[in-house]
């Protein structure tokens, strides 16, 4: 292959045309979203390791399919939650921030790094009023939980996560059911924190404990409790920044790993929510 241009773009073309066969070499596939995802990493950061960044980090503990590290923002998050015991990942939806971290927990759990993996999210509707839900308790959280049972699926063997649900390894909860207790051994995760109240998230942190690590996740822009109530997330950013233990990190719409429309549909509802609060017909997280 012969590049033509300029001397920089014409190095940056190479890292990425170099990292792509070093990929199908290793045995990798590479499509669009591959080169899309090379590209986008030296056009944030010009001097980037791309064989580094994109490592298969969470692959030597069998997992389903190779996971690694689409966008510098992503890398950093898990070099991050790595570090921590307990890590805030705020930012819009599509940037991998629960995908990710689901990912280290069944990692650290076939690791033996943990005893269990608990994920959890507040039954919190979005924008919607459901009414009464028939069915046993499991039934009625069930549609609450989804998300979290399709992410599963996607990294282990449908047969391996019921069996390890079954034994109590793997845990998917609503919110709800972790008052009062206490997780050792563990790698919790919270999902949708942007739907806790001050008070729920404060309850959440507090169940932690020994050789425990927890992560939380959340968009401040979709929140969906009732009555203009502050979010939890919120709140925690505000009083928890700073506390030595404890790692934030932001994910912006440049990192959305979904549809590339996804960005654009994002910046187009940035641009129109000053205009809808001035007028008064907003309703956005207090800040």
């Amino acid at each position: 292959m012969r590049l033509v241009g300029p001397s920089v773009e014409v190095g940056l073309a190479r890292k990425v045309l170099e990292h792509l066969y070093g990929v199908l070499r290793a045995g990798g596939a590479v499509g669009a979203t591959e080169v899309r995802d090379a590209v986008r990493m030296v056009a944030q950061q010009p001097g980037v390791d791309l064989d580094d960044a994109t490592d298969d980090v969470l692959g030597d503990v069998g997992l389903r399919r190779r996971i690694v590290a689409k966008t510098l923002a992503q890398r950093n998050y898990i070099d991050m939650m790595r570090k921590h015991d307990v890590m805030f990942a705020i930012g819009p939806a599509g940037t991998g921030k629960t995908y990710l971290a689901m990912a280290m927990a069944i990692a650290a759990l076939n690791r033996h790094e943990v005893a269990r993996v608990v994920l959890t999210r507040p039954a919190v509707e979005a924008g919607e009023r459901l009414g009464f839900l028939p069915g046993t308790m499991a039934e009625k959280v069930n549609p609450y939980l989804r998300p979290l049972y399709d992410a599963l699926g996607d990294m282990m063997e449908y047969e391996k996560s019921m069996r390890l649900m079954e034994r109590g390894a793997i845990e998917v909860a609503p919110l709800a059911f972790m008052r009062g207790r206490t997780l050792n051994d563990a790698f919790v995760i919270l999902d949708e924190a942007q739907n806790t109240t001050p008070e729920q998230m404060k309850m959440f942190l507090t169940r932690l404990g020994f050789d425990s690590k927890a992560v939380v996740t959340g968009d401040v822009t979709q929140i969906d409790l009732p009555n203009q109530q502050r979010s939890g997330l919120v709140d925690a950013a505000d009083i928890l920044h700073g506390v030595d233990g404890i790692g934030f990190m932001s994910f912006d719409e440049s990192d959305v790993v979904r549809h590339p429309l996804v960005q654009k549909i994002l910046r187009a509802y940035d641009r129109a929510t000053p205009r809808e609060e001035s007028s008064g017909g907003g309703s956005g997280p207090a800040e």
